[in-house]
C-alpha cells in the first residue's frame, strides 16, 4: 500500500471523542467534495470528463442538488447524460436484437429458460445495472476513507501517545472496523498487529456494550413512570447505535467543524 500520510487530520478526528473518527473524516470529506463539484471544478476539463464517465449515486445528487446550484448542476448532468447515451445506444441495440431473436425461439426451450435471448438481455440488464450505480463521489470518499484509514494504522504504529489515545477511544464503527482490520493485516505485524488487534476490539466491546445499556434506558423513558427518570447518555442512543452498525448516516454531524 502506498498512501501519502496526512496525521493532523485523524488526530483531529480521535479528538472529537466521537462513536468512530473515520466516519467523522469521510463525512468531512463529503461535504467539502459536494461544495467542490458544485464550485470552480464544475468546469474543470479532468473533471467534467470524470463526472461524464461516471455521475452520481441517488444520495449524492440529492446532496448536490441541496446546495441550491442548480445551473452548476445541471451543467454535470448535461454532458454525463450525453456520455451515458453514447454507452448505451450499443446496449439498447443488443437489447432490441435479443427481444426480437427471442421471438423465433422455439417455445420448448422458452418454456425451459432456455435460449441465446434471456442470457442476451441478461447481460444487458447487468451492462445498465453498472451504468447506474457508478459514482465519482462515493469513489473519491472510499479512497480518502482508506487513506486516513492507513493513516491510523501508521500513527498507531509510530506514536506511542495516539496508541494510548486509540487505545482510550469509542473505537470505530462496524464497517470501518472490518476495513481497519483488513488493512492491519497488511500495514502491521507481530506484536503492534496484535496490540492494535486487542485495542481496537476492546474499545468497540466496551462502545457496543454501554451503547445497548443507553438504548434501553431510552427505550424506558417512554414508560410513564419513568418520566422523571433522568436521560443520563441515552438521549441520542438511537441515533448513536445506527451509526456504530452501520457508519454514520443519522442524527448529529460527527464532525462539527
Amino acid at each position: 500500500m502506498h498512501y501519502h500520510i496526512d496525521t493532523i487530520p485523524v488526530w483531529d478526528a480521535v479528538k472529537l471523542e466521537g462513536e468512530c473518527p473515520l466516519c467523522a473524516l469521510r463525512r468531512r470529506n463529503e461535504l467539502i467534495d459536494v461544495d467542490r463539484f458544485l464550485g470552480a471544478s464544475v468546469m474543470e476539463p479532468d473533471t467534467r470528463i470524470r463526472v461524464n464517465e461516471k455521475g452520481f449515486c441517488p444520495r449524492h445528487q440529492v446532496l448536490l442538488y441541496a446546495q441550491k446550484n442548480r445551473l452548476g448542476h445541471a451543467l454535470m448532468m448535461h454532458t454525463h447524460m450525453k456520455e451515458t447515451i453514447k454507452k448505451l445506444t450499443p446496449v439498447l441495440k443488443g437489447a432490441k436484437s435479443a427481444g426480437r431473436r427471442s421471438a423465433d425461439t422455439p417455445a420448448l426451450k422458452r418454456m425451459m429458460g432456455k435460449g441465446e435471448a434471456r442470457s442476451d438481455l441478461a447481460k444487458t440488464a447487468r451492462e445498465i445495472r453498472e451504468l447506474s450505480e457508478q459514482c465519482i463521489l462515493c469513489d473519491s470518499i472510499e479512497e480518502n476513507t482508506r487513506r486516513y484509514a492507513y493513516t491510523l494504522l501508521h500513527l498507531y504504529k509510530t506514536d506511542s501517545s495516539f496508541r494510548k489515545a486509540f487505545a482510550a477511544s469509542k473505537g470505530v464503527c462496524l464497517p470501518d472496523m472490518a476495513l481497519l482490520l483488513e488493512m492491519a493485516a497488511e500495514a502491521l505485524s507481530g506484536n503492534v498487529l496484535s496490540d492494535f488487534v486487542n485495542d481496537l476490539c476492546a474499545a468497540v466491546e466496551k462502545s457496543l456494550t454501554k451503547m445497548e445499556g443507553d438504548l434501553e434506558g431510552f427505550t424506558l423513558k417512554f414508560d410513564y413512570r419513568n418520566a422523571d427518570k433522568p436521560w443520563g447518555d441515552s438521549k441520542d442512543a438511537l441515533e448513536r447505535t445506527v451509526n456504530k452498525l452501520q457508519s454514520w448516516c443519522i442524527g448529529g454531524e460527527p464532525n462539527p467543524k
